[in-house]
């Protein structure tokens, strides 16, 4: 199976030939050692504030290591989306412009057990061929077999009905792959996070990414402030949903076109 690739170095054309036959695909190199160091030195910091709140609401069964909606004014996350990676991979597959539906991460650590090692696909309602979300993996330690590389049953995203175990686990390939690379795949892709037997942490960013006019699992733009949007780039703008919002009143629905919340270029 070749799917595996040098970061920037495969033809869009050939990355949608490989996404639509595998259902996900391999870049390396794509981060920084730099920026991958500046990301993991972070987390342990983000992710004690939101186990405190998951252990506070009485979720946190089943929720260790994983961290949710990282996305913050002072931490990597802004600096990451900036960068626009994939950036024309994700909108020849979602077929124009898109948003970030949520970006999160997981420390999978030994004996943990946290739901993420369940088989699940991240999209709930199978859309077939109808391409409307597509998941990203930022291997920020490498991926092996000992420490739990992401099981991915290969062809999947064409498949509806969930696969059982022995199934899925006999079928299906690992994503063994060096830090700092990316996995691009298919939302209907059917997979699972492998047990970590090791000592170490094995550290992944994970980030969905949608057309814009389906709602975020977070209210990027609310949370970090309107005000706050107008100093970012562009790019980055859009990726953060600012130009898909949704008015709360009449005066933010009567607006010039170029003021609108929601942009006419969004879907």
């Amino acid at each position: 199976m070749k799917n595996k690739f040098n970061y920037s170095e495969v033809p869009v054309e050939k990355s949608m030939e490989l996404m639509d036959q595998y259902g996900w695909i391999t870049y390396e190199n794509a981060l920084e050692p730099e920026f991958v160091d500046q990301i993991n030195n972070s987390l342990e910091d983000a992710y004690e504030r939101r186990r405190e709140i998951q252990i506070m609401n009485g979720i946190a069964q089943n929720m260790e290591g994983t961290l949710h909606h990282l996305i913050e004014t002072d931490n990597f996350a802004l600096k990451f989306l900036d960068r626009l990676y994939c950036d024309e991979e994700m909108k020849e597959f979602l077929g124009g412009n898109y948003i970030v539906n949520a970006f999160g991460g997981v420390m999978n650590s030994k004996n943990a057990r946290p739901y993420v090692q369940n088989i699940h696909r991240d999209v709930r309602s199978y859309m077939g061929n109808e391409k409307t979300m597509v998941q990203m993996m930022v291997i920020l330690d490498d991926f092996t077999l000992e420490n739990g590389a992401t099981y991915m049953l290969t062809g999947s995203h064409q498949i509806e009905a969930k696969p059982d175990e022995e199934y899925f686990y006999e079928k299906s390939d690992r994503a063994i792959a060096k830090r700092g690379s990316i996995i691009l795949f298919d939302s209907n892709l059917w997979h699972a996070a492998g047990k970590n037997f090791t000592d170490g942490n094995r550290r992944v960013l994970t980030l969905s990414f949608t057309r814009p006019q389906f709602k975020q699992q977070l209210d990027y733009p609310r949370s970090l402030g309107y005000e706050y949007g107008e100093t970012l780039s562009d790019g980055l703008r859009q990726v953060l949903g600012y130009k898909s919002r949704i008015p709360a009143n009449l005066h933010e629905y009567y607006q010039p076109v170029s003021r609108r919340m929601y942009q006419p270029d969004q879907g």
